[in-house]
């Protein structure tokens, strides 16, 4: 579920006026539900397919992170600034700091560049902390782990963040950690607690959930690289596109430049890698939970037909090029539900739709540096170069 990158269609522009009024004792699903319509139409379809205690609590941790997300995407913030209200944040979602100062504060700054549906977000940031607070312990503390989390690691990556991309792999690794990999671990921790015979797989589950999120989040950084390079930031690792010969700091040139597309290839490998990783994951979820298989399948299905057309076409130059259509999403979704408990067929789903694109990148290889997950476990991201 990673925030912006996520989504293959970008958000609807929504006059706000006249709509859902605020009110104490509107129902929180209700809102919810209004509240992901407006800021992204892929978790809109994918988080309802979840069963009803899920899909509560998993909604309302797409929203706090949609929200950590605008900070990020601001264009009137300084860096400075963005680190400040990151810290806000963190102290709102710990209960420091009162959610309706952090709104009052946030929304004024908010620039007509960011959509009039985040706008409303972050007014109505107060409630989306009070269903917080309503969830138990367990459930609250997997949202408030990540959050925090996310908050950092972007905060850091901000003052990383230029138009010649990020210095090697390994940033690229901790980038897509705190801005993926963590959503990965909190929604495992929240299946576990919601299914006992899932949670006898925590391990196994964990081991992949890192990579899951990367997969789906370094797909959609190479769907969005000219998006993001005309906004002044690149997450490309300069080292994988030095090794094929191009120099990121000529990335305006990039779609052009044969060399370019090489190191794209690589990215590519190392993305579809995670992806089979993804699916490894689904796998393990029991048949008997179909509306999480097809949650998790959906995604997976997405970004592998998004893969596909940047292969087929990169020297593609803006996002758009390179999105899939609603009739590829509507394929997605039919051949998820009937497929969905069957995993030989997965499998060969998931290999026909290698065909033509380049191997897989083999194997994992553990970042020593990388953040300790709270119960001590060792975070292990990224493939083998």
């Amino acid at each position: 579920m990673p925030a912006r990158h996520a989504n293959n269609e970008p958000a609807p522009v929504i006059d706000t006026r006249g709509r859902l009024p605020r009110h104490k004792n509107l129902h929180s699903d209700k809102l919810q539900d209004y509240l992901l319509q407006g800021v992204s139409r892929t978790f809109a379809l994918t988080i309802p397919q979840l069963p009803a205690p899920l899909y509560r609590v998993v909604s309302n941790a797409y929203l706090l992170c949609r929200i950590v997300d605008t900070i990020e995407d601001e264009t009137s913030l300084s860096v400075g600034q963005k680190a400040g209200f990151c810290e806000k944040f963190i102290a709102m979602v710990t209960g420091d700091m009162e959610a309706s100062q952090f709104s009052r504060e946030l929304r004024p700054l908010l620039s007509t560049g960011t959509l009039p549906s985040e706008h409303e977000l972050v007014q109505r940031t107060p409630e989306i902390i009070d269903i917080l607070f309503s969830f138990d312990e367990q459930q609250r503390e997997a949202l408030v782990t990540c959050v925090v989390t996310m908050s950092k690691g972007m905060a850091a990556y901000q003052r990383k963040a230029d138009s010649a991309g990020l210095e090697s792999i390994t940033d690229l690794n901790r980038y897509c950690y705190y801005v993926a990999g963590v959503v990965g671990e909190m929604l495992t921790r929240l299946f576990c607690h919601y299914s006992p015979a899932i949670a006898d797989r925590e391990d196994a589950l964990m081991a992949l959930s890192v990579s899951f999120g990367q997969g789906l989040q370094m797909t959609n950084i190479l769907k969005d690289i000219w998006d993001d390079y005309d906004h002044g930031a690149c997450w490309l690792p300069r080292d994988i596109f030095a090794q094929a010969g191009f120099d990121l700091h000529d990335l305006a040139s990039g779609h052009r430049q044969s060399n370019f597309s090489d190191g794209l290839e690589r990215l590519i490998s190392i993305s579809t890698g995670h992806l089979a990783n993804a699916l490894a994951y689904t796998l393990l979820i029991p048949k008997t939970e179909p509306g999480i298989r097809n949650f998790c399948l959906w995604a997976i299905g997405m970004a592998v037909l998004t893969l596909r057309k940047i292969n087929h076409h990169r020297n593609f130059s803006c996002g758009d090029e390179v999105k899939i259509s609603r009739r590829s999403v509507k394929a997605t979704i039919i051949t998820s539900r009937l497929s969905a408990a069957h995993d030989g067929l997965l499998r060969t789903l998931f290999n026909l739709g290698q065909i033509g694109m380049p191997r897989c990148a083999p194997g994992w290889k553990a970042d020593p540096d990388l953040i300790q997950r709270q119960q001590g476990h060792r975070v292990r991201s990224g493939l083998n170069l």
